[in-house]
């Protein structure tokens, strides 16, 4: 696809805001009535920034995934990632937990300590028709390109910039971008004309491709753009994701990402069956002080079309 000299104006998307729990206030991007997709990514929320009251924090009990991939970009505080497959792992600051649930997997997310910080991203990654029965796996990066331009401190979350890429495994193409200032910023990256992307301000605010934009709001650049601007005034941090567009309809529903009703049928009576208790999506290693987590009830669902 060549670069298209008046690209489409962008379109800007209002997060959903609500409070998680006591008091984590989540803003959730993806996916929205407007836009359910960017390339892969299939869901975004922006927890925090938030200060836990003294014995509070972030505590998410065992809870069932399949046809996904589980994305945490850690900005601020400490979590323990414990899954089905017997990994406990905790996420800092400047690090990325990968879970590939593939035909399925089970996890629970705990605050290493209570009455601290919490700042994060956390998003799926929709897997291809030939990826979704795969085996589960989970891995933790803790080291990831950084990159110094005009101000920004971008760091390659997934995919590839200027030469630089993210160790992280993914199975289509796509990005993932922090860009973080201290001040005053101003940089015009290269962009892949074939994705369409989507950035997030996470503190602060900006002006990215000239469209000023501040926290809960999400703009979507449909595909054809060669490049864009990114600036600030002030300390500010931006999320950027980009990818293919999809093209298969996904379906998403709990905690699910599949095709059909009956996917999520028979994922849903599996986890009823032995809820962490072994079976279709294992036992998640003991630690976590939240009880397993209980689903809604299943209706009828709409497939989308293809994004």
């Amino acid at each position: 696809m060549n670069p298209h000299p008046n690209p489409a104006a962008p379109q800007r998307i209002a997060a959903r805001v609500s409070i998680v729990g006591e008091d984590t206030p989540v803003a959730r991007a993806l996916p929205h009535r407007q836009r359910r997709m960017i390339g892969a990514w299939c869901f975004l929320d922006h927890a925090g920034p938030v200060q836990f009251r003294p014995g509070q924090g972030l505590h998410v009990g065992a809870h069932p995934h399949i046809g996904l991939q589980t994305f945490t970009w850690l900005i601020e505080g400490a979590v323990t990632h414990r899954d089905s497959l017997g990994h406990e792992q905790v996420i800092y600051p400047g690090q990325v937990n990968l879970m590939t649930a593939g035909r399925g997997i089970a996890h629970t997310e705990d605050s290493v300590q209570d009455g601290a910080r919490l700042h994060a991203a956390q998003l799926w990654i929709a897997l291809p028709d030939a990826e979704r029965q795969r085996e589960p796996a989970f891995q933790n990066y803790p080291e990831l390109p950084v990159i110094d331009q005009g101000g920004w401190r971008v760091t390659v979350l997934a995919g590839s910039l200027l030469g630089r890429s993210s160790p992280a495994t993914v199975y289509t193409p796509l990005v993932g971008l922090d860009l973080a200032s201290r001040g005053a910023a101003d940089v015009t990256l290269p962009l892949e004309p074939t994705f369409e992307y989507g950035a997030m301000v996470l503190r602060g605010s900006a002006s990215v491709g000239g469209e000023a934009i501040t926290t809960g709001e999400l703009l979507y650049f449909a595909p054809g753009r060669a490049e864009l601007r990114l600036q600030c005034d002030a300390e500010a941090q931006i999320l950027l994701l980009g990818g293919e567009p999809f093209g298969q309809p996904v379906l998403l529903w709990w905690n699910f990402v599949g095709r059909t009703q009956d996917d999520m049928a028979e994922a849903l009576a599996d986890w009823q069956a032995s809820p962490n208790q072994g079976g279709r999506f294992g036992t998640v290693r003991p630690g976590s002080t939240a009880d397993a987590l209980t689903p809604p009830v299943l209706e009828k669902l709409k497939v989308p079309s293809a994004s």
